[in-house]
Parts: C-alpha cells; structure tokens; sequence
C-alpha cells in the first residue's frame, strides 16, 4: 500500500507536458531572435564606427605593403582620410600607439601623394604633416601618423596600421 501512494505521488511529466514545455522554450527562443535581429551594429565587434565608416586598429604591426594586403583581405583598405574631422579622429587614436600606417604614399612619384584608392592628398590636408616632413630621408614613401601629425617614412618600416570600409546600413 505504501509502495502504490509513493508512485502515485511523484511528478514524473507526461510526454505530452513534456511536449508542452519544449515549445513554450522554442516560442521563447524564437521572441528573443526576433528582438536580437532589431538590434544593428553598423561594424564587426572589433571595429570602432565613426561617421559612417568602420575602422579597424591593428594590435600588431607589419610592413606598409603587407598591411594594405591585411586591409584587403578583411574587405577594407588602409585607411584614406576623407575630412578634418576624421582627421582628428585617426590622429587622436593613433597617438596610443605611435607610428601607425595610412593609406597614404608618394611611391609611384617622390613627391607625388597619392591614397591607396588613386586620389591625391588634397591641398588642405598638408598641414597635418608634422615641422619639417615629408622629407624623403632615406627614401621614405609611406606616410604614418606620428605623435605630432603626419611623417614619412621608409615603407619597409613596421607600424601598426588602420583600415577602413563603409559601415553596414541597418535595415528595419
């Protein structure tokens, strides 16, 4: 007798609340994803947005043509700067970390500035050059922010680098 109230006493579920309770946990899921799918992040976790573009700052350095292979390969190029206000963005970032790549170089012509997309530096952007650079000392080609501003220097150099590519548009 103690035996058969024991077994009728204990809540072992039925398959059919068993059943039950799976898909109250699937409709759960499934309000959750539709939340997290209205959330939008215009860059990749280990990007900073900034005016609508996304960069990435390497955490090591390489040379000035492998880091234009490094940007390419994460589908960006190394960072061409379209304003004064990113400008000063990029050159108050990379003041953390010293001499940083930019898109930036004069090796098809000394003297001849252009960006890794084919334009040339404009007029107005050449006093972010710090005193006295570029001044193709030992044939530098490469331009990197420094601590004060812009410098030439040799291409083969090591720098830490920053890419740059369109931010994703949130679709709603």
């Amino acid at each position: 007798m103690v035996m058969c109230q024991l077994l009728s006493c204990s809540e072992v579920p039925t398959s059919q609340e068993h059943d039950h309770e799976k898909q109250r946990i699937h409709q759960k899921l499934d309000q959750l994803k539709a939340k997290l799918d209205h959330l939008c992040r215009p860059c990749s976790w280990d990007w900073m947005f900034f005016q609508g573009n996304c960069y990435f700052f390497s955490t090591f350095q390489e040379k000035w043509k492998e880091s234009v292979k490094a940007c390419k390969d994460m589908g960006a190029q190394l960072v061409v700067i379209k304003s004064n206000d990113e400008q000063s963005f990029l050159q108050r970032t990379c003041k953390k970390k010293r001499n940083t790549w930019m898109g930036l170089s004069d090796r098809k012509e000394e003297g001849q500035w252009l960006w890794v997309d084919g334009s040339p530096l404009l007029f107005n952007f050449r006093n972010y050059w710090s005193a006295g650079e570029p001044n193709n000392q030992d044939n530098e080609d490469c331009a990197v922010f420094s601590d004060s501003g812009w410098n030439d220097i040799t291409c083969s150099h090591e720098a830490f680098w920053v890419c740059k590519k369109p931010a994703s548009p949130c679709s709603k």
